[in-house]
C-alpha cells in the first residue's frame, strides 16, 4: 500500500470531477488531500481520505504569498513523506512540484487548462519558466487536450515522453443519464459556469438580447453560476427585463440540463469543459467555441455547432440556426452527443487510463 498525497486548490471541484479516481486509489492505497476546504470535505472523509486544510490564493501573483505557499507544501510533504504526489491546477502544480523535486518525492501533474496566464506575453514567459523548473522531474504530466500539450512542447517546458493526454476528467454516464428531449414550445439555451468575460458571457448576453427581440417568449436564456463582480449589474438588469433567467449557483445542474434544449459555451480557453460533457451525456446539443478543450466534445453539425472565439455575430447566427431546426433534428443532435460521450468520454475508461499511468 502506498501513501498518495493529492494537492489541489479547491475541494469542491476535486470532488465534482475526481472523486471516482480517488475512489479507485482508495481501493489499494492511503489517500491524503491537501486543499482549501470549500465543500465536500466530510464526503471525502467518509470515503476514507485524510484531509489537510491549505489556503491557496488562486488568482493572486504576490511573490511573498507564493513563497509562503511553497514553504507550506514543503513542510507538509516533509512531514507526510508520501510515496506519490498528484497535483491539480497551476499553483499546486508549480509550488507543489518544486517541493516534491526538492524532497525527491515522485510526483504527477495535471494541467487542466492554460487559463489567462498564457494570454499575456510577459506573464506567459514567467509562468513558462516556473513550469519548466517545476516539471523537470515529474513522472507524467496529464493534459486534457492536445492543444494545451502542444503549447508546453513549443515553449520547451517538458519533453514529449512525459505527456499523457486524457479525454478530460471524463463524464459519469450513470450519473448524467440520457434524458428524453423536451417538447416545450419555448426553446431553452443554457449557460452553466462562472459568469465572466473569459467564458464568452458578453457574446451570450448580446445574442440573448438579439434573439429575445426577434423571437420574444419563444426563446429562453438560462444562466446558472456565480457572477464576477463586474457582471452583477448587467446580469441583474437583464434578468429583471426578462432577457435572461438567472438561477444563481446550483450544486446540482442536472434538473436545469434536463429542461434545456441546448448548452452554450463560447469560452476563450478551456482544459476540457466539463459542462459540455455533462450536457452531451444527457442528450443535449451544444454550441461552443472552436478551441482546444471545447472542440473535442462536439461533432460539428452533428452533435452541435462550433463557433469562432470572441465572435458574437457567429454565435448569434449559430443560435438562430439551431432555433430554426425541427424538433426531430434537435433531438437527433442530442442523441449523437450522448453517443460521442459513450465512445470517448466514459469516466470509467478515463479513470483506468489515469490509474495505470500513475502506477507505472
Amino acid at each position: 500500500m502506498k501513501k498518495i498525497l493529492i494537492i489541489t486548490n479547491h475541494s469542491y471541484m476535486l470532488y465534482q470531477f475526481r472523486k471516482e479516481l480517488i475512489q479507485r486509489l482508495l481501493k489499494e492505497h492511503e489517500v491524503v488531500l491537501v486543499m482549501p476546504f470549500v465543500g465536500h470535505v466530510e464526503d471525502f472523509k467518509q470515503m476514507g481520505c485524510r484531509c489537510i486544510s491549505m489556503d491557496v490564493d488562486r488568482r493572486g501573483m504576490n511573490p511573498i504569498t507564493d513563497l509562503k505557499l511553497y514553504k507550506a507544501y514543503y513542510a507538509i510533504l516533509k512531514k507526510e513523506h508520501p510515496n506519490l504526489v498528484i497535483t491539480y491546477s497551476i499553483k499546486p502544480n508549480i509550488y507543489g512540484g518544486m517541493a516534491c523535486q526538492k524532497l525527491k518525492i515522485p510526483y504527477c501533474v495535471n494541467v487542466q487548462g492554460l487559463g489567462t496566464a498564457f494570454e499575456n506575453k510577459k506573464l506567459a514567459w514567467f509562468v513558462s519558466m516556473l513550469y519548466r523548473y517545476a516539471l523537470k522531474r515529474a513522472k507524467v504530466v496529464f493534459f486534457e487536450n492536445h492543444g494545451n500539450a502542444n503549447v508546453f512542447l513549443k515553449r520547451k517546458i517538458i519533453h514529449e515522453d512525459k505527456i499523457c493526454v486524457l479525454n478530460g476528467a471524463g463524464v459519469n454516464l450513470e450519473q448524467y443519464t440520457y434524458q428524453e428531449y423536451p417538447k416545450d414550445l419555448s426553446i431553452h439555451f443554457i449557460f452553466i459556469g462562472r459568469i465572466m468575460k473569459e467564458k464568452g458571457i458578453d457574446e451570450i448576453l448580446e445574442t440573448a438580447r438579439k434573439m429575445k427581440e426577434k423571437y420574444q417568449n419563444k426563446v429562453v436564456f438560462d444562466l446558472v453560476g456565480f457572477f464576477e463582480d463586474e457582471y452583477k449589474d448587467i446580469v441583474e438588469q437583464m434578468n429583471k427585463e426578462g432577457i435572461i433567467v438567472y438561477h444563481g449557483f446550483q450544486q446540482d445542474v442536472k434538473p436545469f440540463l434536463k429542461e434545456a434544449h441546448c448548452l452554450l459555451l463560447p469560452s476563450y480557453h478551456e482544459g476540457m469543459a466539463n459542462t459540455i460533457l455533462e450536457a452531451s451525456s444527457m442528450g443535449r446539443p451544444v454550441i461552443v467555441s472552436n478551441i482546444p478543450g471545447c472542440q473535442e466534445g462536439v461533432i460539428d453539425q452533428e452533435s452541435g455547432y462550433l463557433v469562432k472565439v470572441k465572435d458574437s455575430q457567429d454565435l448569434y447566427e449559430k443560435v438562430e440556426k439551431f432555433y430554426c431546426l425541427s424538433y426531430e433534428k434537435k433531438r437527433q443532435m442530442g442523441m449523437s452527443a450522448r453517443k460521442l460521450m459513450e465512445e470517448k468520454f466514459d469516466k470509467k475508461k478515463v479513470v483506468e487510463i489515469t490509474y495505470k499511468e500513475l502506477m507505472s
